[in-house]
């Protein structure tokens, strides 16, 4: 049984449009945030000193369904898995639940690089061993 990585996010004003709803390009930084929360807390990366070691997990592939508007205080429960674990990728799968609602639903394709040169890299043993127990086919 995949583990799931759960994280509750309050929509800020500053996500929102003029409309008061989450301004579609803030769930991208919401995702991100979730993903650097899932390194830091459950796999036992810090990800800023992932970041500063030249390392980085740049999103290439983004699918997204936005299913019910998110407005102002609402707090989205995020749940992250895996849908795939490749040699240097992996599939997440993200889903965003208000208010007894599902709100939002993607899949990331993100890729292990190195960021000097730029370019995809073999995601480290210990880090795939602590992704692993987050894979849920």
């Amino acid at each position: 049984m995949a583990e799931v990585f759960r994280r509750d996010k309050r929509v800020r004003f500053h996500h929102c449009d003029p409309a008061g709803i989450v301004f579609y390009p803030h769930y991208f930084v919401l995702f991100h945030e979730l993903m650097e929360d899932w390194f830091t807390e459950a796999l036992g990366e810090d990800y800023a000193a992932f970041v500063r070691g030249g390392h980085g997990l740049p999103a290439v592939k983004v699918e997204c369904q936005f299913l019910a508007p998110n407005p102002v205080g609402d707090v989205i429960a995020f749940e992250l898995t895996l849908a795939r674990l490749g040699t240097s990728s992996i599939t997440m799968r993200i889903v965003g639940r208000a208010r007894g609602l599902e709100c939002v639903r993607a899949t990331v394709v993100a890729v292990h690089s190195s960021l000097n040169p730029l370019k995809s890299v073999a995601i480290p043993e210990r880090l795939r061993a602590a992704m692993e127990r987050f894979v849920k086919g």
